[in-house]
């Protein structure tokens, strides 16, 4: 077994079973791509055992902290089928779940999601790619379905010296699937559409939205970075429960003509929109910024707001510029909200913590001259989950914020 010790000192984030050994912490040793090797500290005790990357920063990533423990096939398929059974623990009303959160299940760079009888895959580390048979075999026996498909199309694998793969690796069928989550209906191609096909950490925000916009009755909603219009879909079924969908005011904006015709298709297959309905929708093929300043301009004003943008900083290194961005969308909507409005603010940028985050929206409602309540704080549901050892794993952050009365 080929072993990598530690300089002085840097054994403390390993006896905290923090899973990352960067470069920089290691003072000699090797291994070949994926291979397993025995991390010791600088005085010879054992620490870890990890798979080693010859070119990420992130030179080798934990798979146990028990000595006795052989990292086998059996060891693969025992941390696959209990990261399933643990779904179980959480109330997730959809058909669409992640099943394994990499570091946070005990599979450093592995993401799994499952929507309805396929499940889809991204390995993005070398540890999981060298053993990705033996994984692709534990998933289906856990799981007890026949087809996986893998996006290992991440921008992750590049850091890991590994190039895209994607396909199917299980199995066979449709890429086009529809999935059930809380009331609604919503389709995605595992093949084609972002991460493994949709954005399932959203799930709880986009039932939130609901429940505010049944309890609110939003008049005119703004969607931003809608993607294939999950928070839009979410503010109808809101007001369908409220029975107020009629009169009421949709524009949901993104870059992505594939993904706005998508989100038109969200509203007929739940039943939204048709002659007599009285709703009013908008889907602009657009710069969200451009768009928040002219409707500045022309004086509009919405109830709510989702500002749901993709991800400005994976690192802490991109968190400065990342900020700058930040803060200006958010002042740009505090401006365009109505008093009493709400505002869901969000951030999925790794390298933004959740008190930067914090104080960008508090800066940015400085800038606009608005201040608001925060009401409440949202993050991924539940099956995204970030353990006590990797706070890392709570990338995504978002608030509700109040606009006060004027």
């Amino acid at each position: 077994m080929k072993t990598l010790r530690l300089k002085p000192g840097k054994e403390r984030s390993l006896q905290r079973r923090h899973p990352w050994i960067f470069e920089s912490a290691i003072a000699r040793g090797g291994a070949d791509s994926g291979e397993t090797v025995r991390v010791e500290s600088h005085d010879g005790a054992f620490l870890a055992w990890a798979a080693f990357s010859p070119v990420s920063k992130i030179r080798a990533r934990a798979w146990s902290f028990v000595e006795t423990q052989r990292i086998d096939a059996a060891f693969l398929a025992s941390v696959c089928a209990r990261a399933v059974a643990a779904r179980a623990l959480f109330d997730l009303q959809s058909d669409g779940v992640r099943l394994i959160h990499g570091e946070a299940d005990g599979l450093p760079g592995l993401i799994v999601d499952r929507y309805g009888d396929t499940l889809v895959a991204q390995f993005l580390s070398a540890g999981v790619e060298r053993w990705k048979a033996a994984i692709a075999d534990a998933l289906l026996a856990a799981t007890g379905l026949h087809k996986l498909y893998e996006r290992s199309d991440a921008s992750g694998r590049e850091r890991e010296g590994l190039k895209p793969v994607t396909g199917w690796l299980r199995g066979e069928g449709a890429t086009e699937i529809t999935i059930r989550e809380h009331g609604w209906k919503l389709s995605l191609d595992i093949a084609t559409g972002h991460k493994t096909g949709f954005y399932l950490d959203q799930r709880d925000s986009r039932q939130r939205f609901a429940e505010l916009a049944q309890h609110r009755r939003f008049r005119r909603v703004l969607n931003c970075f809608c993607y294939t219009g999950g928070f839009t879909v979410a503010a109808l079924a809101g007001l369908r429960a409220a029975d107020a969908v009629e009169g009421a005011e949709l524009v949901s904006v993104d870059s992505s003509q594939p993904a706005l015709e998508r989100a038109r298709a969200h509203l007929a297959l739940n039943g939204f929109g048709g002659e007599g309905s009285g709703l009013k929708t908008e889907f602009l093929d657009a710069n969200v910024n451009t768009v928040l300043r002219e409707f500045i301009e022309q004086g509009r004003t919405f109830d709510a707001i989702v500002l749901d943008p993709p991800k400005f900083a994976p690192t802490a290194a991109h968190a400065e510029r990342a900020a700058r961005a930040y803060k200006d969308i958010n002042r740009l909507a505090l401006k365009l909200l109505e008093p009493g409005g709400v505002l869901l603010t969000f951030s999925c940028s790794g390298g933004i913590s959740a008190d930067l985050f914090h104080k960008i929206v508090a800066s940015a409602g400085i800038d606009a001259q608005v201040d608001g309540y925060i009401s409440e704080r949202l993050g991924a549901a539940p099956d995204h989950p970030m353990t006590i050892e990797f706070p890392e794993g709570e990338y995504l952050k978002g608030l509700v914020v109040v606009k006060k009365l004027a």
